[in-house]
């Protein structure tokens, strides 16, 4: 671009991922463009476009139509051109890819205009064979590579040799002011479990997740059979989209009806109001038994103030604090390993054995974790400082003046 840098008065930002519909990755986007537009800057997304793209909007960013999601290696090539003309016009001063297909065309783009790339590994991709490794590899390529746990870091040096000095482990964010006890009404829990079927003295085992096989739904379900005759007031929620998955939909209802769980495990579907499901729940169960890069659900409840029972494995021994890690009078949860169902089955029993004020102290000191580790805002502002440090800009500064 040729552009002095150090002098920028509004860096303008483009990201790249293929839709705006749901889930992590693109949260992360839309509430980075809002910290971009907040600090000064312009804030530009590239996506086919989705539910979430009049949030995008209302935050100040600008919204790109394009074809993120091809997967097709020729059109891939076709969008890299594509890119380099948008990011020429718009004077873009830096790219930042979010997703592993769209950001072949983004690295190639941003290396003909000579901008700075940076991505955010948010998954563990599963790699077999040499052709979805060197695919996968891309995410790893940024002059700055995003890490949204320490477990995902470590996970980007072993595969590809990343040096430590290009990586910035940045937590996903949990937005504080959304997911704050104080501010769900008793209205919005009412409705919920009014919704659900849940009885006012029923308590909930929320598991809130996507319907797939490895976020442990099965599990969570053989668990509830072993507890059903020792915990007589509690029901399990099983949260979330089948995302076209209607067979395994379907084998969970089996399953519940198979062994006999009828009233005390529901399927509910895709939920809007998830603070309202966290404060309406006594615990949250994350069962998955294949790592979470980050795990959003065990910190968002944690958050909400609701003990977490959460799989050991990937991500969630960083967000959840719970012996050996610390003592068992600081813990914010439990660990178990996954698919153990003689674990799940004693440890939901100690959990929901717990006392009013018991509990009550494991939530605050939940939130507090959260509160000092894993906000939005801390988020927004390192992933600023990533611009910073390849621009020479003072975005961060400029931000968190404004909080």
């Amino acid at each position: 671009m040729g552009r002095e840098l150090m002098g920028l008065k509004r860096p303008t930002i483009l990201q790249i991922i293929p839709e705006l519909a749901t889930g992590g990755a693109e949260l992360s986007a839309i509430e980075i463009a809002a910290a971009v537009v907040r600090a000064g800057g312009r804030a530009i997304v590239l996506s086919e476009g989705g539910r979430m793209a009049d949030r995008l909007a209302s935050v100040g960013g600008e919204l790109v139509i394009f074809p993120a999601a091809t997967k097709n290696p020729m059109k891939l090539l076709a969008n890299a051109t594509a890119i380099e003309r948008i990011a020429r016009k718009e004077n873009v001063d830096l790219i930042h890819a979010r997703s592993r297909a769209p950001a072949w065309s983004a690295l190639i783009a941003a290396r003909r205009a000579k901008l700075p790339f940076v991505t955010t590994y948010h998954g563990i991709y599963n790699e077999k064979g040499r052709a979805k490794r060197l695919y996968n590899s891309v995410m790893a390529r940024g002059d700055i590579v995003i890490a949204n746990s320490r477990y995902t870091a470590d996970i980007v040096k072993k595969r590809y040799a990343t040096p430590e000095e290009r990586i910035r482990v940045i937590y996903r964010g949990v937005d504080l002011d959304a997911f704050d006890p104080a501010v769900v009404s008793a209205e919005r829990v009412k409705k919920l479990r009014d919704k659900w079927g849940v009885a006012d003295d029923q308590r909930i085992v929320l598991h809130a997740a996507r319907l797939t096989k490895w976020k442990g739904q099965g599990d969570v379900i053989a668990a509830a059979a072993r507890i059903r005759d020792k915990v007589r007031d509690c029901v399990f929620i099983l949260a979330g989209d089948a995302q076209g998955r209607d067979d395994y939909r379907q084998g969970l209802l089996d399953q519940i009806a198979s062994t006999g769980l009828e009233g005390i495990v529901r399927l509910v579907g895709h939920v809007d109001d998830i603070p309202a499901a966290f404060s309406a729940s006594h615990i949250a169960f994350v069962a998955s038994n294949e790592p979470e890069a980050f795990g959003r659900a065990a910190a968002e409840a944690q958050a909400m103030a609701c003990p977490v029972i959460s799989t050991n494995i990937g991500a969630p021994p960083e967000t959840v604090l719970a012996p050996p890690r610390v003592a068992a009078s600081d813990r914010t949860g439990w660990l178990v390993a996954p698919g153990d169902i003689d674990n799940y089955e004693s440890v939901l029993l100690e959990a929901l054995s717990l006392g009013d004020a018991a509990r009550a102290e494991i939530g605050a000191r939940a939130r507090r974790h959260v509160m000092e580790m894993f906000s939005t805002f801390k988020m927004q502002r390192l992933t600023l400082a990533v611009y910073d440090e390849l621009l020479k800009t003072s975005m961060q500064l400029t931000f968190a003046r404004g909080n």
